[in-house]
Parts: C-alpha cells; structure tokens; sequence
C-alpha cells in the first residue's frame, strides 16, 4: 500500500512551495531541514528525466547509522515507485511499467577540487545539507552545474544552522537583523535577484532591476539573474520531532552560550569570543579539599607544538588534573602549566604521574597523538616511556573552541568545582580570556580531560564470551 508523506505546516511547506532558484532553510536545530530536503526531492518524482543530487561534505554523513540515507528510507520507503539502490546512493522512481522515471542521488563532496567531478553534469535540482560546511567555491561551481533538460526549471535548495564565519553568513545577510543576528521574521520567504561578476554580488529587489543595471537585453541574458530567499526555522516549527523526543529541547537548553545562540535561537552573529564560555563567577565551589566521591581521574596533557615561542622563549606545556564526582559534578584539582625544553617534558610528565598515582591512586594519563607517522611514532614512544601507567593516545580533531563546548556548557551551569591553589588565578585567567587569550594551552587540557571523562565504552566484552 502506498503511503503518503507531506510537509508540516510552516517553514517546511513554505521551503516545498517557495518558486526561488535558490532557497536556503534554516536557522536553528531540531527545525525539520533534512526532512524538507529529502522531501523537495519529490516533487517531480513522476517527471521524465528529474534528477536530483544531494551533497553532504563527506561520505559517512550520509551512509552512517542515522546518516541522510537512514533518513530517506524512513520518507521514501513504502512510496509507490520507489526502489532504493543502496550500492549506488541513489533512488529511482519508477512508474506503473517498471520504467525508470527520476532519480534521487547522494554524494559527497570533501575539497574543492572535487567539484571536477561534475564537469559537464545537469542536475536539475542541487541539494546542500548543512550548506555552511562547504566552501563558497564549490557552492557557485556547482551552480553552474544547476542545468534542466526535463522541463523542470532548475533549482537549489540547501540547509543549514548558524555560522558566524561561514560565508553562507554574508549571502543572507539581507534576511539577518544586523544588531542581533536573529533572522527577521517578515522578510522569511521573501525573495531577492543577484548577478554575479567578478566573484562579486550584485543585488536588487526585483530581476527588471538588474536587467537595467548591466544592460542584460537576450533571453539568455535576462535568464542571468538568480533568485535567492532564506526561510527561517525553529524547533517549534518541528512538533514532530518534539512529540517523538520531548527532552530534545532540554539538551539544546543545556549546551554552552554560543552553541544555544547557534542551535536553539539562530543567532548568526554570535561568534567565539572572551567570557563566552568560561567565568570564574560560574564556579560552583572553591574547594580547601579533595571531596572523597571522586569515581573517575584523568591527568590531560597538552604538549607544545614548537620548543620555543616566537619570542624564542620555551613554549608552554601544560597538564589539567580532573575528576568527575558520584553526584555528577566535576572537579579541576591541579593544573600543571610550564615553559620547558622538549628534554624536560617527558620527566615532568612521568614524575607527575607518579605523584597523582600515590595522592589518587588511579588517573589515567590522556596525550594528543599528532596526525601522520610521526605523531604515530611520538605516541608509541610516551606509551613506552610510561609503562605501568594507564595511558591512551588521542588524535584532536576540529578547533579548539569546539573542543571547548562540552566542558563550556557544564561549567556554565555551575557543575564545575575548584580546588584551591597557587595555579588558580593564572588558569581561570587564561579560562575567562579564551579564546581570545594568547595561549590557549590549559583551556584544552581541560576540554581534552572533560572528554575523556565522559567518554564510555559502548561495548562490554565480557559479554560477548
């Protein structure tokens, strides 16, 4: 039996229904954006020759559990004519004779050199989930590559939530108040023209306007002139999703100051900046002793990257001792942080250890493993060098700032405690500047030990014998 699926009421149908040539849909999490992506794709579905594409920046997000291809099976699935190529990433629609009709592909497109890929392409419609992760580069080659045989008038729709420095940012700046970052309500929907010359944006209210303004005279050139429109979404506009998870509005309410602004308010203007993610006012308690439910320890460190500074100073190194407690709180009971030659590191790492192990009995010891063979190398080295300790190895990924959220959003909501000491003012200095501060070294320590803490084994092996 066939089933129906339609758009809910709101921004989803206003993003189904909108005739721009480029709309983008966004503004906050949990608003419905990849289902209104998955969704557009159908609407010509039973046009001979429609072809749609899909791109997210890498494979696994759209073959990975939960991933865009998960999420299609839950839309398509069931629809009549619908016959899923799993091997292929792609969707064909058939009609009543078995013969293929359209086709929904996904692919992924990581550098900007992959574009070259679709030299010579026509896809009538270009999807872009999370827009903002792709380069403004690979958003307007492919534009180019936004070209309909089938009678359909081609079209780009795209998703995204909030990103300061994106340049998606400045392309909607028309639709963005200016003073807040929040999407203006009365201009969601609405459309404006471009002409692009040079690599710059030119825009006007109405298409006749840029007609005028660069002489554009041939059909192929009043064809020139892209329509753009942002449709603002919030988590309200997704009664779906809060009706099948009701605490996920909770969880955007406990993230960080920046991330809330970003996922849960849509603030595009909202960026990293000095007292946002950590102040010595949202400490819960300064503790004169170590309390005696702490379950869990962790000794993080952050090595230099260079010997010396650009001064031509010894750079710093610093180790951030944390605990989680029974009660769910967390504590920062020593912080290391010191200028020392590359031959002096290692022995403070391992006299420091043997310290913690005889104060706290059990803390793992958390290094960064540096990508390539090198950082590889480097890691089995420390491994060795601290034989009888628990240690592991972590390659970083992403920036500092977004190793900073998770520690930021408990710290914000006062579930951190500190232990006095002489290393206090210049760590929760070093905290309250960041990440405008100079050196950034104990702020990741402490977001790398927060990490760690936190990190659970997914499987236990002893059951599996």
């Amino acid at each position: 039996m066939a089933r129906i699926v339609k758009p809910q009421p709101g921004p989803q149908t206003a993003f189904m229904a909108t005739p721009a040539n480029v709309c983008i849909y966004g503004g906050a999490a949990g608003g419905g954006k990849s289902f209104g992506l998955l969704m557009s794709a159908l609407r010509y579905k039973n046009v001979p020759g429609f072809g749609c594409t899909i791109f997210r920046r890498n494979f696994n997000q759209i073959f990975s559990q939960g991933g865009l291809w998960d999420e299609s099976m839950k839309i398509y699935q069931g629809i009549r004519g619908a016959d899923p190529k799993f091997a292929r990433g792609q969707w064909w629609f058939r009609n009543q004779n078995g013969d293929i009709v359209s086709k929904v592909t996904f692919a992924h497109i990581e550098r900007d050199e992959d574009v070259h890929k679709w030299q010579g392409s026509q896809i009538c419609e270009i999807g872009f989930d999370e827009l903002t992760h792709f380069s403004e580069k690979t958003f307007f080659y492919m534009l180019s590559r936004n070209r309909s045989t089938c009678g359909v008038e081609p079209f780009i729709r795209a998703t995204c939530n909030p990103d300061a420095d994106s340049w998606v940012a400045k392309f909607i700046e028309w639709w963005i108040d200016p003073d807040t970052g929040y999407p203006i309500p009365e201009r969601s929907g609405k459309l404006r023209w471009f002409v692009r010359r040079d690599e710059i944006l030119y825009w006007a209210n109405t298409k006749q306007e840029l007609w005028k303004q660069f002489d554009l005279k041939t059909p192929e050139e009043k064809a020139e002139p892209r329509s753009v429109t942002f449709i603002m979404s919030k988590l309200e506009d997704n009664q779906e999703l809060l009706k099948v998870n009701p605490g996920y509005m909770a969880n955007l309410k406990a993230m960080s100051v920046i991330e809330r602004e970003r996922l849960l308010h849509g603030n595009w203007k909202i960026k990293a900046a000095a007292g946002l993610f950590f102040k010595r006012s949202q400490v819960g308690d300064y503790l004169s002793f170590v309390p005696d439910d702490v379950i869990e320890w962790v000794r993080c460190w952050d090595l230099a990257a260079t010997e010396k500074t650009e001064n031509g100073d010894p750079a710093f190194t610093s180790g951030v001792l944390m605990g989680k407690r029974k009660n769910g709180r967390y504590i920062v009971a020593d912080v290391v942080n010191k200028q020392m030659s590359a031959s002096d590191v290692r022995q403070t790492i391992k006299h420091t250890a043997q310290q913690d192990i005889a104060k706290y009995k059990r803390v793992k010891i958390r290094l960064p493993k540096d990508p390539g063979q090198a950082g590889k190398e480097q890691a089995e080295s420390y491994i060795k060098f601290l034989a009888g300790f628990n240690v592991v190895t972590v390659a970083e990924t992403g920036s500092k700032e977004a190793r900073a959220e998770p520690m930021a959003a408990q710290w914000q909501a006062g579930n951190f405690d500190v232990l006095t000491g002489a290393w206090n003012e210049e760590y929760l200095q070093q905290l309250e500047n960041f990440p405008d501060s100079k050196f950034k070294d104990m702020v990741d320590a402490s977001a790398n030990a927060f990490t760690e803490l936190e990190t659970k084994n997914v499987f236990d092996l002893s059951n599996l014998i």
